[in-house]
């Protein structure tokens, strides 16, 4: 069931599903042009399986939380929304979070791990991004003329509405802008502390290894790489049973499970 929470002004759709209240919840933060019913049932299945609360939300513009408001994007926006992110947490009154970020909010998730170690437990990744690559701008290059050219926009729809058109078009005119090839938070990885696992489709058509060697590389925090052969951007759903079964052993070993 969906409830409001108010953050900033701004209301944004949240599921919370608790399993027991001294336990962790599992925070996930969508990519790019996702939403919750995106992340369709894997939320639920990891929290089956490992017995932890689970809380995923729509970020502001997507999905059923209120649109946008501060477009065009400035180039710290994802950092915006990590301190949104501590802010839902300290609402919600989790205690231990462990952060599962795709894409846009892999990197959201590194960039709260860093600010905001006190609340965080753990981190896993999935495509994360600490800096622009030409094959993230190839990929979103492409996107943009599948979106012009197949019913891409008509699936999108299906998820953020008459927002479709500005979700889209935030995502790509931000990537593809001038001023962002310089977009970098390798910054903010030394001070994570918190234990890491990076996982990445070796197939992934918007990002290289590079990504993942540079957070096993720079973050404080015993870190794991899991690199998936056969899978793209999307290792959740292309590769459901193995990605539950890594990610399940990576949080009995952050947290003793009752």
């Amino acid at each position: 069931m969906l409830k409001e929470i108010i953050v900033r002004g701004v209301s944004l759709k949240v599921k919370y599903k608790e399993e027991a209240a001294k336990r962790p919840t599992i925070v996930f933060l969508h990519d790019s042009l996702g939403c919750i019913d995106l992340w369709r049932d894997f939320p639920e299945k990891l929290g089956k399986e490992i017995h932890c609360n689970i809380l995923v939300y729509d970020r502001q513009g997507y999905g059923q939380s209120d649109p946008f408001t501060d477009l065009p994007r400035n180039n710290d926006y994802l950092e915006k929304e990590a301190d949104v992110l501590h802010e839902l947490i300290q609402q919600t009154g989790i205690q231990q979070a462990i952060l599962f970020g795709h894409s846009d909010g892999a990197s959201i998730a590194l960039i709260a791990a860093a600010k905001y170690p006190a609340a965080i437990i753990g981190v896993i990744t999935e495509g994360a991004h600490i800096f622009v690559e030409d094959i993230t701008l190839k990929g979103i290059r492409d996107a943009v003329v599948a979106y012009r050219t197949t019913n891409l926009k008509e699936k999108l729809s299906r998820y953020h509405g008459a927002k479709t058109d500005v979700v889209f078009a935030a995502w790509a005119d931000t990537w593809l802008s001038k001023t962002f090839k310089s977009w970098n938070i390798e910054n903010f990885l030394p001070q994570i502390t918190c234990p890491v696992l990076v996982i990445q489709g070796e197939h992934d058509e918007f990002g290289s290894i590079k990504q993942v060697t540079g957070i096993i590389n720079q973050v404080l925090g015993k870190s794991t790489q899991l690199i998936m052969s056969s899978v793209g951007h999307t290792p959740h759903k292309d590769a459901v049973n193995e990605v539950l079964y890594h990610v399940t052993a990576f949080v009995k070993n952050v947290y003793t499970i009752p």
